[in-house]
């Protein structure tokens, strides 16, 4: 029973990551910038999109609408956003393979354990990517973190912006750096627990051969005088 709980574990974990990960790839705040002296106070920059309020003067009234943006070549793209996207991608792609992965593991355990060939290579498959999602999605945030942090981005917003990068007088802290860390750790929770999975089935079929040979007990020895007592009789004198 409790190899099973592992198991469940391990998936349900990797559908975590797996949600926490779109979550992250939609998320508009992967930077958050204060502008002054502007209709427009605060820019929310994400991966593939930026958003902003801006006021506009409609009939003497004072009314802030969104705006979204999308992020493509008019745009001066830093690397650290460039790479971001791609790494993100990949992270999500390959937590996407290990749900299939997993899922059909957790059945075919399910249903029939015999099949222990199969269940390593789910299980060895599942934990491989879930390391590279894990290092994926850390590096992302805090490769982007570090760098708007202290303000080495070359990020350039396009002509026909309202804001100039050079209007920023705030950075504010976003929650991309936890919300990647958190994801970056369930994956490599889920990826410990198909590690053990996969120990576990391997030892388990190395054990099985030796339980199915059977054990041959030692031949009796013919007690004395039985060859006698059958067919042949001792002469009498």
């Amino acid at each position: 029973m409790k190899p099973f709980i592992c198991k469940v574990t391990g998936v349900f974990f990797s559908y975590a990551a797996w949600a926490l990960g779109i979550i992250l790839a939609r998320s508009q705040s992967w930077r958050m910038w204060e502008f002054k002296g502007s209709s427009i106070s605060m820019v929310f920059i994400g991966l593939w999109e930026a958003s902003y309020f801006q006021t506009f003067n409609i009939s003497g009234s004072l009314i802030e609408l969104p705006v979204h943006a999308k992020i493509n070549q008019s745009w001066v793209i830093p690397e650290e956003i460039r790479y971001g996207q791609d790494m993100i991608l990949l992270a999500n792609t390959m937590k996407s393979v290990v749900l299939v992965f997993g899922s059909l593991a957790l059945l075919i355990n399910w249903v029939n354990s015999q099949y222990a060939e199969f269940l390593r290579t789910y299980y060895k498959l599942s934990a491989c990517f879930l390391l590279v999602s894990c290092a994926s999605t850390v590096s992302s945030v805090i490769w982007n973190f570090s760098v708007d942090t202290y303000g080495q981005s070359t990020l350039q917003f396009p002509r026909h912006f309202p804001v100039r990068t050079e209007m920023i007088v705030k950075r504010h802290f976003s929650y991309t750096l936890p919300l990647g860390i958190t994801t970056g750790s369930i994956s490599l929770v889920s990826a410990s627990l198909f590690l053990s999975e996969f120990c576990y089935v391997k030892q388990t079929a190395q054990v099985r051969p030796l339980e199915a040979v059977p054990k041959q007990l030692p031949r009796e020895a013919p007690a004395f005088g039985a060859g006698c007592l059958e067919g042949n009789p001792t002469p009498t004198q």
